[in-house]
């Protein structure tokens, strides 16, 4: 009989110059038979895809009362919300009066450019209200630090008006989810607008818990962030699952924390989908 080992193992996979370890849960108890180690369960799950996911999602739904997991973790972001129009345009047609001069081109290369660079003030790039970190990238992109220009565009992405969701079910979704005793928490990579963000949205009462980046100290992909949103829901990592549209802050940075993790976009396209897989039907 095969021994029974921990849910989850970990592999380390390279990916350019960076090594990442990423965490596949995968349940023991399936070791127990025809398997005479966790490496030959996951290649077997890894040569039948879909059968073998079919297999562990039921296994999943065994165990937790017919649903998968216990709670959805959702990127804010790119996955539950996008700008409503280009940054670069909006940064351009604010900045106009101001006299910016760059094209939407040049804001957006230079915008990449400065997003991507180490930021030196501090480990985390969105302290508290985000505001130096935000000058820094407004000036690098547009050659304008007219602190009046900033504090327009600043505010502009606190409104509704900056903003909408990336699925328009959305709210049908989450109740759906809720009802079905499923908690629901936002983990982002964000400053403190987020929450008075979500309120202007209307869609801050759908979720039980925010884990925001400036208010835990933590960034994506650092698995606290994640564990942060589990201990806010008082779920286990591993009875949780991450949907994001980034695949190494959010899925590798949620399996890091032994969460499960599905990329928007690519393993699921909307949320009625996310439901679904779970086990809710809406």
């Amino acid at each position: 009989m095969a021994t029974r080992i921990s849910k989850f193992t970990r592999f380390l996979c390279y990916n350019g110059d960076k090594s990442t370890i990423h965490v596949y849960p995968f349940p023991g108890r399936l070791l127990g038979s025809g398997y005479s180690s966790y490496s030959s369960a996951v290649a077997s799950l890894e040569s039948e895809p879909d059968s073998g996911l079919q297999d562990y999602e039921n296994y999943r739904k065994s165990i937790h009362g017919g649903i998968t997991h216990k709670a959805l973790l959702v990127d804010a972001v790119g996955t539950l919300v996008i700008p409503s129009q280009p940054m670069a345009q909006i940064y351009r047609k604010i900045g106009e009066r101001y006299g910016v001069t760059y094209s939407e081109d040049e804001i957006l290369k230079r915008y990449r450019r400065a997003y991507e660079q180490p930021w030196g003030r501090s480990r985390l790039r969105y302290v508290d209200d985000g505001r130096p970190f935000w000058q820094h990238i407004v000036s690098s992109s547009t050659g304008c630090s007219d602190s009046q220009y900033f504090e327009e565009l600043y505010n502009y992405y606190t409104t509704e008006k900056a903003w909408h969701l990336c699925d328009p079910n959305a709210e049908k979704v989450f109740k759906a989810l809720k009802k079905a005793g499923v908690k629901l928490a936002i983990v982002s990579n964000f400053d403190t607008r987020l929450r008075p963000l979500l309120r202007a949205l209307n869609c801050d009462h759908w979720f039980d818990a925010l884990a925001v980046s400036a208010e835990v100290a933590a960034e994506k992909p650092n698995p606290m962030i994640f564990l942060k949103a589990c201990e806010l829901l008082g779920v286990e990592a591993e009875d949780a699952v991450h949907v994001g549209d980034d695949r190494r802050n959010d899925i590798w940075g949620a399996r890091d924390a032994g969460c499960d993790a599905w990329l928007w976009g690519s393993d699921v396209h909307s949320f009625k989908e996310i439901a679904e897989r779970i086990g809710v039907e809406v």
